[in-house]
């Protein structure tokens, strides 16, 4: 199902610049106007308000941005949707980002909460109707946890409030919107077809599965194991919940021709014609059309990626030369980050050499990517690869769909969690850690096979370090250094890119952006001044001045 439609309601259930009972106008296409007597009359309608619904779970630019968020990444122009400020400490409760996140996740729990609310006097098959309810209610429950993440306790919007309700509303501890999330994804699971049930037509639709997926992604950043590990097995284990599996070719599973594999449980939808994002075009090499950089990968990601061997870069033996750095290591790198040398496929199947060292660059080539302070080129001498779009229009304009859940992130999270349960065995590992080794092209079998002698440290660090290179520039990493309690240790101090900088300078690397993490108070994001502005009741996370 490609989102085709947009719905734009101006709303958010906290600013009240509109409401449903009240008969306000709506900004809504393709009709001008709607009430409650006039508008819940078709299926087409309901569909069209649950294609907005849709088109607010997520998008491309907090996608992006959030690996700027962590030490993945390094939004050095344009302090792209807040990231640079957060990520240096340097924010406060009126920082644009974060009032647009609040009220971006209330604007789709508004659409969610009118849907639920409306749906049952639209005449229309029932099995029909249960589903699209089913579909509201994930996104409601989406959208609640995405705020719990950011915000801690949270308003709590079961239904839709007044205009006077929304003026008072309060808090609601975590907890209490953690068990209401979770109880609204069990109770749903049943509701929602399989990803091999619906039709082609219907393809990108909520399923059982995502369901099942993001209750799993919910406890774990819970850290409660045993819930992990038993919902994994849900997908894992038997295919009453859907049928998922590997992609077989890591770079395959971010073109356009394999949109909607057997990987894939949960994306965020786009279409050419209709809707599209742009974000490559200033995240690719400028020399192949890009305009400038504002987002680019780290020296810390770029270190992350073993050696073909299996080796870390700076384990004995592990044969990592630091002249030829990018010779030799995981396969993952090459397609997810641009590096000097990197040998860019262009459309047509050619390839062109990218140049980002200084003064490297051929006589007669482009030079535009190569490491300038103060210039449009990247701040750490590396650019993104992953996801670019080689059926791009001008200016990069992609419709390649996002993908917010895969079935590689289902095995790292059982993997995680059997070991922090001290359970995880051969077959396990084999099942996640190998089959994501081997499916990234690592062939050595030192780097594939289990250790009886590891520790449960040593195989902690080896499954973050895998979730790190698996799932890199896909807006989590910021999350797992939260849940895990290492932001501090990760976001304090210099964030570096290449080799290219001063010799007197951490060893010639570049020295990126200044990072600053207090755990007092970062873990959580302040509410925004404007909402608690609007709202008494609305307190204030610790740490936090109005």
């Amino acid at each position: 199902m490609k989102v085709t439609k947009t719905y734009k309601t101006g709303i958010t259930a906290l600013l009240l610049l509109a409401a449903l009972s009240g008969c306000k106008k709506l900004d809504l296409l393709p009709e001008n106007s709607f009430t409650e007597l006039n508008y819940w009359t078709s299926e087409a309608k309901v569909n069209s308000i649950l294609n907005t619904a849709y088109s607010q779970m997520s998008n491309s630019d907090y996608f992006f941005s959030n690996e700027g968020l962590s030490d993945n990444a390094f939004s050095g122009r344009g302090d792209f949707n807040g990231s640079t400020s957060i990520a240096a400490g340097t924010y406060d409760p009126a920082l644009g980002r974060i009032k647009s996140e609040w009220q971006f996740h209330y604007e789709g729990i508004k659409t969610c909460n009118l849907i639920i609310e409306n749906i049952d006097q639209v005449p229309m098959d029932e099995g029909i109707k249960n589903r699209m309810r089913a579909e509201a209610r994930f996104i409601r429950a989406l959208k609640h946890f995405q705020l719990m993440t950011w915000f801690g306790d949270i308003p709590l919007l079961r239904t839709d409030p007044t205009r006077e309700e929304a003026l008072e509303v309060s808090r609601s501890p975590k907890a209490e919107a953690l068990d209401f999330i979770l109880g609204e994804l069990e109770e749903i699971v049943p509701m929602l077809p399989t990803n091999t049930s619906y039709a082609d037509a219907d393809k990108g639709r909520i399923t059982r599965g995502a369901v099942i997926a993001l209750k799993a992604r919910v406890y774990l950043y819970e850290n409660r194991w045993q819930d992990v590990a038993t919902t994994c097995e849900r997908l894992i284990q038997t295919d009453e919940n859907g049928s998922y599996q590997l992609f077989p070719n890591y770079e395959g599973l971010f073109l356009p021709q394999n949109q909607n594999n057997s990987e894939v449980i949960l994306d965020i939808q786009y279409v050419p014609e209709f809707r599209v994002w742009t974000n490559m075009f200033d995240l690719a090499p400028i020399s192949v059309g890009a305009r400038l950089n504002n987002l680019a990968p780290t020296q810390e990601l770029v270190d992350s990626y073993r050696m073909l061997n299996g080796k870390a870069i700076n384990e004995n033996e592990s044969g990592y030369n630091e002249d030829d750095p990018y010779t030799n290591r995981d396969p993952r790198m090459a397609f997810t980050i641009v590096h000097h040398l990197h040998e860019w496929r262009r459309p047509d199947g050619s390839t062109q050499t990218i140049y980002t060292k200084p003064g490297s660059t051929p006589t007669g080539a482009n030079s535009s990517d190569e490491y300038a302070p103060g210039t449009v080129s990247s701040p750490t001498g590396y650019y993104l690869r992953k996801y670019y779009d080689p059926t791009h229009g001008p200016n990069f304009r992609a419709g390649l769909n996002l993908i917010l859940i895969r079935y590689a992130d289902i095995l790292l999270m059982y993997a995680e969690a059997r070991n922090e349960l001290a359970q995880l065995n051969q077959d396990e590992w084999d099942q996640s850690i190998r089959a994501l080794r081997t499916r990234s092209g690592f062939t050595a079998e030192e780097a594939l096979a289990y250790q009886p002698n590891w520790t449960q440290e040593d195989i902690r660090q080896i499954i973050r370090n895998e979730r790190r290179v698996e799932l890199a520039m896909e807006g989590l990493r910021i999350f797992d250094i939260r849940r895990w309690q290492t932001a501090e240790e990760v976001l304090n101090g210099w964030v570096h890119g290449a080799k290219f900088g001063p010799t007197n300078e951490d060893n010639g690397y570049i020295r990126a952006n200044f990072r600053t993490f207090d755990p007092n108070r970062h873990y959580l994001w302040p509410i925004p001044r404007d909402e608690r502005n609007l709202n008494n009741n609305l307190t204030q996370n610790p740490g936090w001045e109005n």
